[in-house]
């Protein structure tokens, strides 16, 4: 495994980011596809024997239960605190980023991740409804409480990201160093404005669904699996751009065949090649934990990176919202 610096701080994250939604009890209203604590727990200890020691969650996935399977599986596992790196977000939750929503919900996720601070905190998305500097103040008052490492940002407007980046720098308080924003070479918008705003602050990008919800990983757009039959967030991601999108499907199984890789690890290489510090891959399986861990070993050509590329158009965005 390799490893890289998050953001301008001295937290050294590897460069596959194991994703946690797929932890957490599937009776709660979320999804309907996530696994128990043990399969979770199996999946958590295979990512730290691969190398991985960068973990995200949230507080509003499976209602908090995904938080306390990372937790659970940390200790049965013997987990050193300081040999992880945790993240976990905050918005989806009544308040969302108004400084009483934020002080609530770090306490909640510290309790149910059994531990005293966080490595990252993550707004999960921009708030319209709390003013920015109100947000800013608060999150660095977390920095300095010893709560929370650094922090980042998910999903938004470049401006928006922009501005609360500013109204730190202006007051003085803890900025971002990383962004969780949606980026995979199905959907390139924030290569517009998002991701040229991170690297002018020097920010990370850790952008999750880096295999577009599975339709990366096959030539198939469609599968008989339960997700794939019920995430309708997924659906409405990709699935109107199926006929133009399935052209650079193919290029990806055409680049995966030149360097006897699946498509999942051509995908994740082009992000890495693309500067991406750690893509947030979800996984169900030990098998995709395995293969995401191995695509760090993929090295793309310019050629390579070009064929990938040609057949891309703009798209609706889909991130922000």
């Amino acid at each position: 495994m390799e490893y890289t610096k998050l953001g301008t701080t001295d937290i050294k994250i590897s460069r596959i980011c194991a994703g946690c939604m797929s932890f957490g009890a599937n009776n709660v209203g979320f999804l309907d596809w996530t696994l128990d604590a043990e399969k979770s727990e199996k999946i958590i200890a295979r990512a730290l024997e691969l190398g991985i020691n960068f973990f995200d969650t949230a507080n509003g996935y499976s209602a908090g239960t995904s938080e306390e399977y990372v937790a659970r599986a940390m200790k049965n596992l013997g987990v050193a605190r300081d040999k992880i790196v945790l993240a976990t977000k905050v918005y989806f939750n009544e308040g969302k980023l108004s400084r009483a929503a934020i002080l609530r919900e770090i306490d909640g996720s510290l309790k149910r991740l059994a531990t005293d601070y966080v490595d990252l905190y993550i707004v999960h998305r921009f708030d319209y409804d709390t003013p920015i500097e109100e947000t800013m103040e608060t999150l660095d008052g977390l920095v300095k409480a010893g709560k929370v490492r650094a922090l980042g940002a998910s999903s938004m407007f470049g401006y928006q990201f922009h501005n609360m980046q500013v109204a730190a720098e202006k007051n003085g308080w803890t900025k971002f160093v990383s962004m969780q924003d949606h980026y995979n070479l199905l959907y390139r918008e924030d290569e517009r404005e998002v991701i040229p705003v991170c690297r002018q602050y020097g920010v990370s990008l850790t952008p999750y669904s880096p295999l577009a919800s599975g339709r990366l990983s096959r030539l198939e757009w469609h599968t008989d699996s339960v997700r794939s039959k019920t995430d309708k967030v997924a659906i409405r991601k990709y699935d109107s751009t199926e006929a133009q999108d399935s052209k650079i499907v193919a290029s990806v199984a055409s680049v995966a065949q030149k360097h006897g890789a699946t498509m999942s690890q051509i995908a994740i290489a082009w992000l890495l090649a693309k500067g991406v510090a750690s893509p947030v891959v979800g996984v169900s399986k030990l098998a995709h934990m395995e293969e995401a861990a191995a695509a760090v070993d993929v090295k793309l050509s310019a050629d390579d990176i070009a064929v990938l590329e040609a057949n891309y158009v703009p798209h609706k965005l889909m991130g922000p919202y």
